[in-house]
């Protein structure tokens, strides 16, 4: 009998057959240290690694995993439809059955165009502004990740609205020329790029929850101010929602905030843990894309059935649990604890439903990605190890979100809470040592 793999094991093999042992690179665990995490299954709330290390986690696969992992309604879903095959290249009736459910719960949604990846949604729904307005400018904001779109993949400059540069290697400045970046939180500047250029701008694209660069909740006016500057100078707003949608609320931060954009952008939840995105607008906006109109998108596995029943289930389940009250009561219940229980001023919970962040300094939560303290990343990565030395697996990042899903008990928001306070001093005291 073959010895069984353990975390150390696969970990050598990993760094031989893939760049960095990983593939994506926040699973690498550079920014906090130590050795990554090799996962055997999920069950419930928890992760087991190849070690047998059962981890409480709040990631939950970076969000797809509201139900927790391996809800028993879904893999029966999967696997029913693995049964029947598992890729048509040809449209399936869950297929239709998730675009309709998709379209009725989020506002203002017509039509819906699957795909394979919240990377391919947004860069479609790009492709899609620009044909439709006949523009070549976009503009994003600085702390908005978008998936690794050439065209995103920019950095902000100093000033209040700045041409994009790459900001990795292999993205042509071509390329990142075409767009602008703006600071969020700031209408003036979004005002004066309009005047400046609105009548060159397709789209305007923002999580309008940013969730990549610490959790940087918006004002709804901001919101609305792109909104109203969008359609004033003939440009859409896009949505990216592949954080947000379902998971927020039915109808995601357009619900919330009540705001309907052009153009929205979706992932994570609506694959219950497998490979899927899409984007969606009205019939009209939607009818520029092949085969009806001129913007050509594609995608042999777009549609995957095996995709398709598990966002589907996903949804009919949060629909029919009313899962949106009961994920906003853990939240509630996260945040009331962590009150009552945390008395360092230099860590603070931002909430927004069942998405949570640990800010690590003081003062009010930033709505912007440069008034985060640089500091915060070296004190996190102590933090983090004492909390898994605990059981407890969060984001191997300090600017990543938490998540909570279905699955969660008010008794593993406790334990996290009670973790978290004992680890304080402990992450405190390892910070100092490697100064």
């Amino acid at each position: 009998m073959s010895p069984v793999a353990t975390d150390a094991t696969l970990q050598d093999r990993a760094q031989r057959f893939m760049p960095g042992g990983v593939s994506s690179p926040v699973r690498a665990f550079r920014a906090v240290g130590g050795e990554p995490l090799v996962i055997d299954r999920g069950e419930g709330c928890h992760l087991i690694t190849t070690d047998g290390r059962r981890l409480l986690d709040f990631v939950c696969s970076w969000g797809p995993l509201a139900l927790g992992h391996a809800h028993p309604e879904v893999v029966a879903a999967v696997t029913d439809a693995a049964a029947r095959g598992t890729s048509y290249g040809a449209t399936c009736g869950a297929e239709v059955d998730l675009a309709e459910l998709i379209c009725g719960m989020y506002p203002g949604l017509e039509q819906v165009r699957f795909v394979s990846s919240g990377t391919e949604a947004t860069m479609s729904a790009l492709r899609l502004a620009r044909g439709a307005t006949g523009r070549d400018v976009v503009v994003k904001f600085a702390g908005c990740y978008h998936g690794h779109v050439d065209q995103l993949l920019v950095a902000a400059g100093s000033g209040l609205a700045t041409f994009g540069t790459p900001d990795s290697a292999g993205v042509p400045e071509a390329f990142a020329s075409l767009t602008r970046v703006l600071p969020l939180d700031d209408e003036a500047a979004a005002e004066e790029l309009f005047r400046a250029e609105g009548d060159r701008i397709a789209a305007v694209i923002i999580e309008p929850v940013p969730a990549n660069n610490g959790l940087l909740p918006q004002r709804p006016e901001f919101l609305r101010c792109l909104r109203r500057l969008t359609a004033t100078h003939g440009a859409l707003l896009i949505f990216d929602e592949v954080i947000s949608g379902f998971r927020l609320a039915p109808g995601g931060a357009a619900e919330h905030y009540g705001i309907e954009p052009d153009l929205a952008c979706f992932g994570k939840v609506i694959g219950g843990g497998l490979p899927v995105g899409a984007f969606g607008g009205d019939a009209e906006l939607m009818a520029h894309l092949a085969p009806l109109g001129d913007v050509y998108q594609a995608g042999t596995l777009s549609g995957n059935p095996l995709a398709m029943a598990a966002g589907l289930t996903t949804l009919r389940i949060l629909q029919r649990e009313e899962a949106w009250h009961r994920l906003e009561h853990l939240g509630s219940h996260l945040e009331a604890r962590f009150a009552a229980a945390i008395r360092d001023e230099s860590l603070t919970l931002v909430r927004m439903g069942s998405l949570f962040w640990l800010s690590l300094q003081l003062g009010e939560p930033p709505r912007r990605p440069s008034l985060i303290d640089a500091e915060a990343a070296e004190r996190y990565g102590p933090l983090f190890h004492a909390l898994l030395d605990a059981g407890i697996y969060l984001a191997p990042s300090s600017y990543e979100v938490g998540f909570l899903s279905l699955a969660h008990q008010e008794s593993d928001i406790d334990r996290l809470v009670d973790a978290l306070a004992a680890a304080l001093p402990t992450a405190a005291e390892r910070t100092e040592r490697s100064r």
